[in-house]
C-alpha cells in the first residue's frame, strides 16, 4: 500500500513496502491448549478522502465465552519509512516516527529527515492505544527501526460483541498544525506538562487543551478548572521520588500520561561516583586491568570484561572517569555538596587508579596514539575514542593544574587528525574546552598548532551539508548532532560566526529526532533504536528510550543558547539532559539502556538492561552543565 500527499514535491511514499498496512494481529489459537480458541474474528476498511487516509478496524467475538484482552494480546501494523537506507534520499524520503499509545488521544507525528513539511499524522479516533511494539528485519542491524505493531488497550467482548479501532493519516506543517488537524478530525485531548524530569522541591504545570468544550476535566479523579483560554491547568510538586503517572479525563476522553522525580542532583551524582568506585573499578589478580573501570552488571553482582569493543576496557567506558574528575572539581569548587563523609577521598583514590591504567594501557602521552582496549590492543581502529581521551586529560588538567595533561590532550587530537579525523563525526570533542584551556595556561604555540586544525574540520562540514557520510549507523542522531557541534564549537572558539549559519540545516535535522510526547521516557528524548543491542547484556534491538548519547542535543542547544541567548533553548537543552538521567538509579546503580516497546520480533522488552555500560556519559553532561554555568539550575 502507498500513501504520498499530493502536494509533497518529493513524492515520497510514507507507507513502506515490505511489511502490511494496518493487519490485525491476533491472538494463536494454538496457544489455547486447556480450552478452546478465543473465537476473535477481524476486518479492516481504508477509505481516501484527498490526502487523508481513514482506516478502521473491527474486532469481533464470535465465540461462545467472553474474551478479555491484555494489553499487548492484539497488534495492528503501521510501517513507516523510519530507517536509515543509502540508497535514498534520507532527508526527503525517509522519517522520524514519534509514537504515543497513552489512551483515546494516541497519536504518530512523523517527521520527514530533512524538517521539509509535509510530514505525516495519525490520529486515534475512536479506540484506545496502550502500547506499541517493533518488528524488525535483523539482516538490516541497527539500520532500520523496524515496523510498528500498535497494542489496544485492555478490553472485554462478550459473546457476539464488537470494538473498533480507527484512525486517520493525514499531512500536516508543524506541531502546532499537527495538533490543529488532529482536533479537526476528532475529540482530541492535548496534554503537557512544563517539565517531565524533576528534582525534589520543583514544581511542574500540566496543561491540559482539549479540541472540543469539555464538560468535566478530571486528573487522577480530582477535578480541574478551566482557565481563561479554554486550557485546564494543574501543578504538582515533586516530593515522592521515582515514576508518578496521571489519568486525564476529558468527558469520555482519556489520555496517560508520565514524569518522574529523581534525587537531588548532587545526591545522585555522588551515589553514581561511589558506586562506581566500590564496585566498577577491577582489583583482580591481572596487572594489566589493575585500575580499569568496567561494565557491571547488576544481575550477577560484579564488573564483566570482554574481548567484544562494546564490553572492553577502554572506548566508551572512559567517561566513567570523565565524571569522577568532575565531580572533584565540582567539590573543589563548591558547585556540588558533599553528602557522605569520605565519598570525596573515595573518589580520588579510584581516580588516581583509573589514570594510571590509561597512560598504561589506552594512552601513549609521547605519541597521542589512542588503544581500543588494554594492553595497547589497536586491532581495532575507531576514530571516537581520541576526542574521549582528550577530554578526559582535559578534565585532569582542571582538577591538578598539570599543563602536561593537556599537551597530551593536544597530541591526542594532532594524531586524531592525522588519521583522518576532518572527515569524522566525533561525539564529544573538545574544541571550546581545549582551546580556553590552552588560553588560560599560556600554552600560545599548541593553541595556534590546533585552531587551524579545527577550523578546517568545520570547513569540511560545511561543504559536506546534510550529504552525511555514513559511520557505525547510516545515519543517526549521533552523526547529525556532532556536525552541529563542531559548528558551533569553532564559530565561539575562532570567532567564526559564519559557522553558526553553516549550522542551521544541521539543526533542523537534529530536531526531527526530537520526542514531543508527554512522557518522560519520550519527551525531548532523541530517537535510537539500536544501543541495547550493542551495549547491553539482553542483546536487544528496539527504541532505546532513553539512551545516554540522546543528550548530546542538549549539549548542542546549551551551545547554541551560550551564542544566542535565547531562552528556549536553554529549556529545551534543559529536558534534553535530565531526560537521561532515566539512566541512573537512586541507589548509585545504572543501565545503559531502556528498551521501550512493549515488544520487539515477539520478545517482551519495556525495561531496563541490566548493564551499567557507558551511561554515565549523560550524568556527565548535566554535571558540566552545573560547572560551567554555576548557579544555574539543569
Amino acid at each position: 500500500m502507498q500513501h504520498v500527499f499530493s502536494e509533497d514535491p518529493h513524492r515520497m511514499n510514507w507507507l513502506r513496502p515490505d511489511f502490511p498496512y494496518a493487519q490485525v494481529r491476533l491472538p494463536d489459537p494454538a496457544r489455547h491448549v486447556w480450552g478452546r480458541p478465543p473465537g476473535l474474528h477481524a476486518s479492516v476498511a481504508s477509505t481516501r478522502r484527498g490526502d487523508d487516509l481513514h482506516t478502521e478496524i473491527t474486532i469481533r467475538n464470535d465465540g461462545d465465552r467472553p474474551y478479555f484482552a491484555r494489553a499487548g494480546d492484539i497488534g495492528l501494523t503501521l510501517p513507516l519509512e523510519d530507517r536509515y537506507d543509502l540508497g535514498v534520499d534520507q532527508m526527503t524520503r525517509r522519517c522520524n516516527a514519534h509514537l504515543y499509545c497513552g489512551g483515546t488521544s494516541s497519536y504518530v507525528v512523523a517527521l520527514r529527515a530533512g524538517g521539509e513539511a509535509p510530514h505525516l499524522g495519525l490520529v486515534l479516533t475512536s479506540g484506545s492505544l496502550a502500547s506499541y511494539s517493533i518488528e524488525r528485519d535483523l539482516s538490516s542491524g541497527s539500520n532500520d527501526r523496524g515496523c510498528f505493531v500498535l497494542h489496544p488497550s485492555p478490553f472485554e467482548l462478550a459473546p457476539g460483541e464488537s470494538t473498533t479501532i480507527s484512525w486517520t493519516i493525514f499531512p500536516f506543517a508543524d506541531l502546532e498544525d499537527f495538533h490543529s488537524q488532529a482536533g479537526a478530525r476528532t475529540r482530541f485531548v492535548r496534554v503537557e506538562w512544563e517539565r517531565y524530569v524533576l528534582f525534589p522541591g520543583e514544581t511542574s504545570i500540566l496543561t491540559i487543551t482539549p479540541s472540543f468544550d469539555a464538560e468535566v476535566v478530571r486528573v487522577n479523579g480530582t477535578e480541574v478548572p478551566r482557565d481563561g483560554r479554554g486550557r485546564y491547568r494543574c501543578s504538582m510538586t515533586a516530593s515522592e521520588r521515582g515514576e508518578q503517572s496521571y489519568r486525564v479525563e476529558v468527558d469520555e476522553q482519556c489520555v496517560e500520561t508520565r514524569i518522574l522525580v529523581k534525587p537531588p542532583l548532587s545526591e545522585l551524582i555522588e551515589s553514581r561516583c561511589r558506586f562506581i568506585a566500590e564496585h566498577q573499578q577491577y582489583r583482580g589478580p591481572d596487572g594489566g586491568l589493575a585500575g580499569a573501570l568496567l561494565t557491571y552488571d547488576n544481575e550477577d553482582e560484579r564488573v564483566f570484561y570482554s574481548t567484544v569493543n562494546d564490553f572492553n576496557a577502554g572506548r566508551e567506558r572512559v567517561g566513567m572517569g570523565m565524571l569522577l574528575a568532575n565531580y572533584l572539581i565540582a567539590l573543589r569548587d563548591g558547585v556540588l555538596i558533599a553528602w557522605h563523609p569520605g565519598t570525596d577521598a573515595l573518589v580520588r583514590a579510584c581516580l588516581d587508579g583509573y589514570r594510571s591504567y590509561v597512560v598504561r594501557e589506552l594512552v601513549d602521552v609521547a605519541t597521542g596514539a589512542v588503544y581500543n582496549d588494554f594492553q595497547r590492543d589497536d586491532s581495532h581502529e575507531r576514530l571516537y575514542n581520541a576526542p574521549w581521551f582528550a577530554g578526559f586529560f582535559i578534565s585532569l588538567h582542571a582538577l591538578d593544574g598539570d599543563v602536561d595533561d593537556l599537551r597530551t590532550a593536544c597530541r591526542i587530537l594532532h594524531r586524531f587528525y592525522d588519521d583522518g579525523g576532518q572527515g569524522f563525526y566525533p561525539l564529544e570533542i573538545p574544541i571550546v574546552a581545549l582551546c580556553e584551556a590552552l588560553a588560560t595556561a599560556g600554552l600560545d604555540d599548541e593553541l595556534e598548532a590546533l585552531r587551524p586544525r579545527f577550523v578546517r574540520h568545520a570547513e569540511q562540514i560545511e561543504q559536506t551539508g546534510t550529504s552525511y557520510p555514513a559511520h557505525e549507523v547510516n545515519y543517526e542522531q549521533s552523526i547529525v548532532a556532532p556536525a552541529v557541534d563542531i559548528l558551533l564549537q569553532v564559530a565561539i572558539a575562532a570567532r567564526e560566526p559564519r559557522f553558526v549559519e553553516a549550522a542551521r540545516p544541521h539543526l533542523r535535522a537534529l530536531e526531527q529526532f526530537q520526542g514531543m510526547q508527554p512522557d518522560y521516557h519520550l519527551n525531548e528524548v532523541a530517537i535510537r533504536h539500536w544501543d541495547g543491542f550493542w551495549f547491553g547484556k539482553r542483546e536487544q534491538y528496539g527504541d532505546t528510550f532513553p539512551h545516554y548519547w540522546s543528550a548530546l542535543t542538549g549539549n548542542v542547544l546549551l551551545r547554541l543558547h551560550a551564542i544566542t541567548g535565547e531562552p528556549a533553548h536553554a529549556a529545551r537543552a534543559s529536558a534534553s539532559l535530565r531526560g537521561v538521567l532515566t539512566l541512573i538509579f537512586d541507589d548509585g546503580r545504572a543501565s545503559c539502556a531502556y528498551v521501550f516497546p512493549h515488544c520487539v520480533n515477539r520478545r517482551r522488552t519495556s525495561g531496563f538492561d541490566p548493564y551499567a555500560n557507558d551511561q554515565d556519559w549523560g550524568l556527565y553532561f548535566a554535571l558540566r552543565k552545573l560547572v560551567d554555568a554555576p548557579g544555574q539550575p539543569l
